[in-house]
């Protein structure tokens, strides 16, 4: 469905945002707002030849493809933070401005980091049905605290350092591993700074906060997965690619994992062949890329994406 019914309009939005903030910010441009674009690449390329903007989330491709069929393009919005499905080098060449919604989305993933770190733990939401059948497995459901286990943080950015306020309120102690944030950076007042390797051992939960890049393609590994604690918490809500999802899958059959929650994937969306080895894994949680996405996440990264493109283009 389209803002605007123009063929070729001034900017082109291909993934979903908040409609009535790009209507209200960007009232006096052509706008045509279309999130099925991102699975018609043929469509999209057609609709871009006099757009000036682009607004995507993380799975159009912004590539030298798209850049070429694009020869007014001025800036792409990304309607989040995660930037490796744009070519930053092409865009470099083709001078368009790749501004992201940095912050816009830190309280939602912090957020759900927490409540997959406490689902996994307490291991209680899983009886409805064995309840519902007449069953009382109290002693089979007998979880863990959050309060005064270790919450290993792989990157101590934004989001990871919200992540950990909350965590520090529960009661946990943070370990983190950035060897690129300055060993006297403030942050650090907050943390123990702590190796890659002494954050596997003595953590009870980890969670991924890192771009990927040819440095954290496959970070967790089987490798890595076998040192960590025994009955340790995966979670990965970074990017997929970072984690090994095969490693993960075999160390919760083991029962070397206590449990893992995984928002993204090698290949999304999933579909029946790459999600086939998810089947029937113990203690696994799995959501569709939304841990940074919540109604209020979605309208302050709308807003700030709308208004980023705005700026680039008066």
């Amino acid at each position: 469905m389209s803002i605007s019914d123009r063929k070729l309009p001034d900017i082109v939005i291909s993934e979903f945002m908040d409609k009535d903030i790009a209507l209200e910010v960007l009232n006096n441009l052509d706008v045509q707002y279309d999130p099925t674009l991102v699975d018609d690449r043929i469509a999209l390329l057609k609709t871009l030849a006099k757009a000036r903007a682009i607004i995507v989330r993380n799975r159009t491709q912004v590539n030298n493809e798209l850049l070429e069929h694009a020869p007014n393009l001025q800036v792409v919005g990304r309607l989040g933070v995660g930037l490796d499905n744009i070519d930053l080098e092409a865009c470099k060449a083709h001078n368009v401005v790749v501004c992201p919604a940095t912050g816009a989305n830190d309280i939602a993933v912090a957020e759900y980091t927490i409540t997959a770190a406490i689902v996994l733990l307490r291991g209680a939401w899983s009886a409805t049905d064995r309840m519902i059948a007449g069953e009382w497995p109290r002693t089979n459901l007998m979880g863990r605290e959050i309060s005064g286990k270790r919450l290993g943080l792989i990157g101590f950015g934004s989001i990871a350092r919200k992540v950990a306020a909350r965590a520090s309120a529960l009661g946990m102690d943070i370990y983190a591993y950035d060897p690129y944030l300055a060993a006297n950076d403030a942050a650090w007042s907050n943390a123990y700074r702590a190796t890659l390797t002494k954050l596997a051992a003595d953590c009870d939960v980890i969670s991924v906060h890192v771009p990927l890049t040819d440095k954290t393609r496959n970070l967790i590994d089987i490798k890595f997965i076998r040192s960590m604690r025994l009955g340790s918490i995966l979670i990965n809500t970074a990017r997929g690619g970072i984690v090994d999802e095969n490693a993960v899958v075999e160390a919760l059959r083991e029962n070397k994992l206590g449990g893992a929650a995984l928002d993204v994937f090698n290949f999304e969306p999933l579909d029946s062949e790459s999600g086939a080895i998810f089947n029937e894994v113990p203690n696994l949680i799995l959501t569709p890329h939304i841990a940074g996405i919540t109604k209020e996440a979605n309208q302050r990264v709308s807003f700030l994406t709308a208004q980023n493109v705005l700026k680039h283009l008066c």
